[in-house]
């Protein structure tokens, strides 16, 4: 199994790693800091160095529980230690992004009782459903957006920390939907909490504090069935 490192350490840009697999134009690390698809948040890129070769890396994904990583040339790379590179830029918009969301669906659920029902991170934009109790104005969603910014402002710590199934079910407050439609296989929770803003199950990356996210605005609100709501979003 691929340790993870993108879960203890979101900053880190480069590694030093071992080729333990290699089939086709996908290779299996031993250990990697390349993001995978998943939770809405895209993949990383990058390349790979082994020896006096450069390897681009396309697509990383999960398959059949491993993280795969689809790379240019293959044919020229062996199994054994390599060095591995991320593209930086790419990664920290989506940590931003993604720390932005969480930062929105904490603010409204705390406000309008409002539940996320879904998100994607694209790299010029993001998008979040929610789900309202009761529909909310143009004028509502300015202030929304007008005090979300200030929360970011006020530089929240973002903080991560693991705890078993049984303590995050314990935990008060939308988290336990989620942990419910978790797989029962899954004994540990990855949390992410943001001040006392949020606090989620998630397996994604984050920047540390919410100054980082930087400001944003809500490009456009869409209906997508009774009070449910798309809003899209983009930093500025």
């Amino acid at each position: 199994m691929t340790r993870e490192l993108f879960l203890e350490d979101s900053y880190k840009k480069a590694h030093h790693a071992q080729v333990i697999d290699i089939k086709e134009d996908k290779i299996i690390l031993d250990e990697t800091i390349f993001y995978p698809t998943g939770g809405g948040q895209p993949h990383d890129t990058g390349i790979i160095k082994q020896g006096n070769e450069t390897f681009k890396v396309n697509k990383v994904q999960r398959e059949n529980g491993q993280i795969v990583h689809y790379v240019d040339n293959v044919e020229k790379l062996k199994q054994g230690p390599v060095e591995i590179l991320i593209n930086w830029d790419r990664r920290y918009k989506f940590m931003r992004y993604h720390s932005l969301l969480h930062v929105l669906a904490g603010y409204l659920y705390n406000k309008f009782g409002a539940l996320a029902t879904g998100n994607q991170i694209f790299e010029d934009r993001a998008r979040i459903d929610f789900q309202f109790e009761e529909p909310l104005t143009d004028e509502q969603f300015k202030e929304v957006e007008d005090e979300t910014n200030e929360l970011i402002q006020e530089n929240h710590r973002v903080s991560i920390r693991t705890v078993s199934r049984e303590e995050a079910e314990k935990i008060d407050g939308f988290i336990k939907t989620v942990i419910n439609l978790l797989p029962p296989s899954i004994k540990n929770v990855r949390l992410v909490t943001i001040g006392d803003i949020d606090e989620q199950a998630c397996g994604g990356t984050h920047v540390k504090e919410t100054k980082e996210i930087g400001p944003f605005q809500i490009l456009k609100i869409k209906s997508k069935g009774q009070n449910k709501r798309r809003l899209e979003v983009t930093l500025t």
